[in-house]
């Protein structure tokens, strides 16, 4: 089983492929913790800012795509994709691994490991901060992808998470090396 893992797209059309491309193509899923066409007001146009385009792909995506609704996901989002925007989380079991994704703006993080240890979640995924968390807290692994239009982390890598039988793993995507990895 794999899983791709990304957040924060933000409407770039060429990061979303070049990450299919790179390292989602052969998932068995696809997940994403929001913002994924809208840049937001406080952050700037991307250069390959082409939400309508980022839509095509997602619709023609071959891959079965679970998304939580980010901050700045809209109804008008909702409408265009084909696949639901859920909201304030997405609940999955894959594998008998329980796996909640949130966008991250709704809950605090003692509110986040209230909510993994009352739903038994294994895996607690967010987004919205735009770098990256891999760490275990209890019996939860909480992971964000980080972001791979917008980093925010100080070496500015643009990074995706991939989640294959026992390892948890962000990339780069831009050398694809290995950031960080946790067993799952």
């Amino acid at each position: 089983m794999k899983i791709g893992v990304i957040s924060d797209t933000h409407g770039s059309v060429e990061i979303w492929k070049k990450v299919y491309q790179s390292f989602f193509s052969d998932a068995d899923f696809i997940i994403h913790a929001g913002d994924v066409l809208y840049h937001g007001p406080r952050n700037p146009i991307l250069d390959d800012y082409n939400p309508a385009s980022l839509v095509e792909a997602l619709n023609e995506c071959p891959i079965p795509l679970h998304i939580a609704k980010g901050n700045c996901d809209s109804e008008v989002d909702a409408m265009v994709l084909n696949m639901p925007l859920q909201a304030p989380y997405a609940y999955l079991v894959i594998e008998g691994k329980r796996i909640l994704v949130t966008h991250g703006h709704l809950f605090s993080e003692k509110e986040k490991i209230a909510l993994a240890k009352h739903l038994k979640v294994d895996l607690f995924i967010t987004g919205h901060i735009h770098t990256n968390v891999l760490e275990k807290i209890n019996e939860t692994i909480f992971l964000n992808p980080g972001s791979p239009s917008m980093s925010k982390r100080a070496d500015k890598k643009s990074t995706i998470a991939i989640i294959e039988a026992d390892r948890i793993s962000i990339k780069d995507i831009d050398t694809k090396d290995t950031l960080m990895e946790l067993t799952f």
